[in-house]
């Protein structure tokens, strides 16, 4: 009988506040180290926190994309643990009333629909970053009170890819609703993963992964820690309940430490803090806030012709899908493939955000309307782009500077057409006998002839629909 994999994962992820949980210190990554902290962050005598009102309406819209019932009533905990990067000594958290709970997260595995059940969702303050060296560990102390939520799944994965596949969909949905950045290589996303195998419907030991770096990663290490387990279980020996690391440039799991006894953080209710309540009025003011989310957007490609490959390539790159949610009634097909293509390009060729760049709104649709009239083709554009991303002038200037004006006048393609199928009919009689590549020659003597100034798709069907004749 096979082994059975168990699997559950839990997620940290900063939210999106512009001060911390607890203080008025700045919520901003990237800061020169401890300069965003405040004396409550760092636990000073006589320090009182208050309650951050933005963390807890972003924690409401997490619940609510997440299928989580909300808890109207809710008090913070202590947890109480020694460790240098908890300068008070206790961290504040909900564990017995989490803000979120029953909730669950749809997943799509080869046309089959999953759901994942989340445990809970619950709020709390993060710690200060660790940086270890051979000598000494430094404290970067900007992270510490930085909202967090906590999302904890039941365990009810069962492989490597259901757990990517419940990621990368948790990571769209929090990403949309802008209740996080969901950063991992910035820490802001952070995965644990418990595995968990057994031959019967027991579970077996568990051991816990902590603090893994990709989404990728975290399939990889699930895969490598139930292959290390088997091993052991087939060789006669024990697992022990631990914590391991996942070392990506090895691509195995290292032990951190034995769970010898449980912990025991003795959890008692914040003092300094009054107990949350949440009115319908509140919640249903932060759903309404929601902006519109991922899968509305891919439904509206798709509508708009957009492949589902192309569709799901702009939800994947949130920047520029923000881009394309500005405009309105334009070609949504032209403008993706113009994003996708060599706009994306130049962003990653300049490593520039789209919004840095002069492609002004007005800019953009007078692009997509000019290609949709062939005034222009996309081999025009492809020689205007730095123009277009780097200059203020308009779409009109930049061709007149660069010489490009375009036929677009169908009778005088017509004639550009008719000259060519004159003068070529050898090549034509080829064609006609199944001869593929003589298009691709009258093609380009089309284009010759008219000196570049046509459409390429307007002459390529022009031409197709008289050699049919």
């Amino acid at each position: 009988m096979d082994y059975k994999k168990t699997i559950g994962i839990e997620v940290h992820c900063e939210l999106k506040t512009k001060e911390k949980l607890f203080s008025p210190a700045s919520n901003n990554y990237g800061s020169l180290a401890n300069s965003n902290v405040n004396i409550i962050d760092l636990g000073y005598p006589g320090t009182l926190p208050t309650l951050n009102k933005e963390a807890i309406l972003l924690a409401i819209q997490a619940c609510h994309v997440l299928n989580c019932k909300i808890r109207k009533v809710q008090h913070f905990d202590r947890k109480n643990y020694f460790y240098p990067d908890n300068p008070k000594n206790f961290q504040i958290t909900e564990e017995r009333t989490p803000i979120g709970y029953d909730g669950y997260v749809e997943i799509q595995d080869e046309g089959i629909t999953k759901r994942i059940e989340i445990l809970e969702l619950h709020i709390e303050e993060d710690t200060s970053k660790s940086i270890h060296s051979k000598e000494k560990t430094l404290l970067d102390f900007n992270r510490a009170g930085v909202p967090l939520i906590e999302i904890v799944t039941k365990p009810c994965i069962h492989t490597a890819k259901e757990a990517t596949l419940y990621l990368e969909a948790l990571r769209e949905l929090l990403l949309y609703a802008g209740v996080s950045d969901c950063k991992i290589e910035e820490g802001s996303m952070r995965c644990d993963a418990n595995i968990s195998i057994s031959k019967t419907e027991k579970l077996g030991t568990k051991v816990e992964i902590k603090n893994i770096g990709s989404i990728t990663n975290v399939g990889l290490a699930i895969d490598y820690e139930s292959k290390r387990q088997q091993e052991l279980l087939d060789k006669g020996e024990t697992l022990r309940e631990e914590t391991r690391r996942y070392d990506a440039t090895k691509n195995k799991t290292i032990l951190m430490r034995v769970k010898e006894t449980g912990n025991d953080y003795r959890y008692f209710p914040e003092p300094d803090i009054p107990y949350l309540v949440l009115t319908d009025e509140i919640i249903e003011n932060a759903i309404k806030e929601i902006p519109t989310m991922a899968n509305t957007r891919r439904e509206k490609y798709l509508n708009a012709g957009i492949s589902l490959l192309n569709a799901n390539k702009l939800i994947a790159n949130k920047e520029l899908s923000d881009y394309l949610e500005k405009f309105k009634n334009i070609n949504l097909k032209t403008a993706s493939n113009l994003l996708l293509g060599d706009i994306q390009a130049y962003l990653n060729k300049t490593n520039k955000k789209i919004i840095d760049t002069n492609l002004t709104n007005d800019k953009f649709i007078t692009l997509i309307n000019y290609l949709d009239d062939g005034k222009i083709s996309h081999k025009n554009f492809k020689d205007i782009i730095e123009e277009v991303m780097g200059a203020t002038d308009t779409i009109d200037t930049i061709l007149d500077n660069k010489g490009i004006k375009n036929v677009v006048d169908n009778s005088l393609v017509e004639t550009i057409i008719d000259k060519v199928i004159n003068d070529n009919l050898n090549v034509v009689n080829d064609y006609k006998n199944g001869n593929d590549r003589s298009l691709k020659f009258l093609m380009g003597q089309v284009m010759k002839e008219s000196k570049g100034s046509v459409n390429p798709k307007i002459a390529n069907d022009l031409l197709i629909e008289k050699l049919k004749k």
